[in-house]
């Protein structure tokens, strides 16, 4: 069997495979509460046969969702139709997850397609933003947030707890907290985003504490037993890469020390002034080097979904998972024709009977 289809376990979960579904916003909920879109996309994307999915950025208050259209876990009624999804999700056969987050400065926003920016002042949809300091992305996100006080950041983290205590009730088995691509947390340890003077900027741990302290907060809600993990932004590519990932090594294994069980290796997505390298797997050895200087088991998505390459990742111990984002939207079942890809036998084809019998039956040289 190939790495790509063995089973990985973490804490007492064990997947299927090593195929995730990474979060992906589909910006159609109503005032953070989910509808039968998501009831059937997530259900698809579990019947589909990765080990394990996870749920959209789920916002951990009214102010943390990026758009009016992102899924929210502030109370118990949006925890009720998140519990629908986690149990179709596990009765397909995939381990359900959630994210949870908050989108600091750039929250209130329009949805991608209607424009992708910050909402304009004066319109009802929008909301006042908070960050660590009263500095703007740029671009397409002009507005200037609010510098968080003691108390704004001692009630933020109180938000994820509580959101982390909904989704355990609410029949989650593995939670990632929401600490990359330019959002709250990720811009309390940005050094283009912090420009605080008090204990939660200056030097790394300052900018680190605010991660630190929330993860504490969450490791109290969230059970032993479960995976804790989080997706962080390790580099930037803004100049600074080899020392921002030298700081961001070093606080994933505060993170490790303190109860993180994963990290899903990402970008920082913290200044629209970065040079990306998009291309093929270009995190992979990032990654890897996270995962050998951490000591921690790691995943990663971007640009790695050709099988042969995602594979390849899992043998090489470049990653623990592997994260397969928009190739599930264009093909629920991308496992399965991963596994054909690989000459994977059927137990590796992980179909719903009545597809797997049809498609058996009559399969071709694909």
């Amino acid at each position: 069997m190939s790495g790509l289809f063995s089973p990985f376990t973490l804490k007492s979960v064990t997947l299927r495979n090593r195929i995730a579904v990474p979060p992906m916003c589909q910006y159609s909920a109503v005032d953070g509460f989910t509808n039968e879109w998501h009831n059937v996309h997530y259900s698809a994307l579990a019947r589909g046969g990765a080990g394990l999915v996870i749920v959209e950025a789920t916002a951990v208050s009214p102010e943390g969702r990026i758009t009016p259209g992102c899924t929210g876990i502030w109370n118990d009624e949006q925890a009720e139709g998140l519990a629908k999804i986690a149990r179709d999700i596990k009765a397909a056969g995939a381990v359900p997850g959630i994210q949870i987050a908050h989108a600091g400065r750039k929250a209130s926003a329009n949805r991608p397609w209607e424009g992708d920016d910050h909402i304009t002042a004066g319109d009802a949809r929008g909301w006042e933003t908070i960050a660590p300091s009263a500095v703007a992305f740029g671009q397409n996100l002009p507005q200037v947030p609010r510098e968080m006080t003691r108390e704004d950041i001692a009630r933020v983290t109180a938000d994820f707890a509580a959101a982390t205590r909904r989704a355990r009730d609410a029949g989650f088995e593995w939670i990632e907290l929401h600490f990359a691509h330019g959002y709250l947390a990720q811009s309390f340890f940005s050094v283009h985003s912090n420009q605080r003077t008090d204990e939660y900027g200056g030097d790394l741990q300052g900018r680190s504490r605010f991660m630190l302290e929330t993860l504490d907060a969450v490791r109290k809600e969230w059970p032993e037993h479960l995976p804790l993990t989080a997706r962080f932004g390790v580099i930037e590519y803004d100049g600074r890469d080899e020392e921002t990932l030298q700081e961001s090594i070093w606080v994933t294994n505060e993170m490790r020390k303190n109860g993180l069980d994963m990290l899903s290796v990402s970008i920082g997505f913290s200044t629209p002034d970065a040079a990306i390298p998009w291309g093929p797997a270009f995190l992979a050895p990032i990654a890897e080097r996270v995962r050998r200087d951490a000591d921690i088991p790691v995943a990663s998505a971007w640009g790695i979904d050709v099988p042969a390459m995602a594979n390849e990742t899992v043998e090489k111990s470049q990653l623990d998972l592997v994260m397969v984002g928009r190739a599930h939207l264009a093909n629920p079942h991308w496992p399965y024709h991963a596994a054909l890809k690989l000459n994977q036998d059927r137990a590796a084809w992980v179909l719903p009977a009545p597809y797997a019998h049809w498609l058996e039956r009559y399969r071709t040289s694909e």
